[in-house]
């Protein structure tokens, strides 16, 4: 085996591990995308349920984050929780230490920083069009006067975006390791500046530095301006995606 192949090999064998933050400039605006830490989970939630799709999906979510939370500050006092098993009933909490335990999983908070943005960062038609053509889960309709859901400061930074990075290994297309792309979500105070599509190279580059030769993402058949957002990246809809649950 040569050195350039050994190399190759123990890059696709760490996973994300090797994962720093890195940054993103996008209509003047400057960006950071960095692994998410368990601080951040209330943000990316409010992410989540901030689409027409997603609150559906993540009914409760409030309730169930705020209640694990008063139940760790409660262990952390020594005193008894106020809602009994506030803890086990947080399933957020239970799926971030699963991806953050994952050397193949990355889950990602793009943050800004604190500030309001400058001229150059004001959505123009051309951005707003982005807005609307945001990813599956940014494939949301333009949020323009709602609530925003991403008033969430860490480090002085506010988190306004997110999405979860997979790696998959497989035996298919001759052992191509597949990066999976989902839970794309970009709140409504960086829509409009370009940084849907810039957040997608930029997961596309760093796939390819992991090893990666393939890129795949799913989206609900609804999302008709994600659909069209996804084909101007050149993603081709080539096959049908099936779910099911089993609950």
């Amino acid at each position: 085996m040569t050195a350039e192949a050994t190399a190759h090999e123990g890059r696709l064998g760490r996973g994300f591990e090797g994962f720093s933050p890195e940054t993103l400039v996008s209509a003047g605006r400057t960006f950071t995308i960095r692994r998410a830490a368990e601080a951040d989970v209330p943000a990316l939630v409010a992410l989540l349920r901030d689409d027409v799709l997603g609150a559906a999906r993540e009914t409760g979510a409030a309730r169930e984050t705020a209640a694990a939370a008063v139940g760790r500050a409660a262990a952390a006092s020594g005193s008894s929780p106020a809602s009994p098993g506030a803890e086990e009933a947080d399933p957020y909490a239970r799926a971030f230490a699963l991806i953050d335990a994952d050397p193949n999983q990355l889950l990602v908070a793009v943050t800004e920083a604190a500030g309001p943005p400058d001229s150059a960062g004001q959505p123009d038609s051309a951005g707003q069009a982005e807005a609307v053509g945001q990813p599956d889960s940014a494939g949301q309709a333009d949020t323009a006067g709602h609530a925003d859901p991403t008033d969430h400061v860490h480090a002085g930074s506010t988190v306004v975006g997110t999405l979860q990075l997979s790696l998959l290994p497989s035996l298919s297309r001759r052992g191509t390791l597949r990066l999976q792309i989902e839970a794309v979500r970009i709140g409504a105070a960086a829509q409009g500046v370009g940084l849907g599509t810039a957040v997608f190279e930029w997961a596309h580059e760093y796939g390819r530095r992991v090893g990666a030769g393939l890129a795949q993402l799913t989206t609900d058949k609804s999302r008709t301006d994600a659909q069209r957002f996804y084909d101007r990246l050149g993603y081709v809809a080539s096959h049908e995606g099936l779910k099911r649950p089993l609950g």
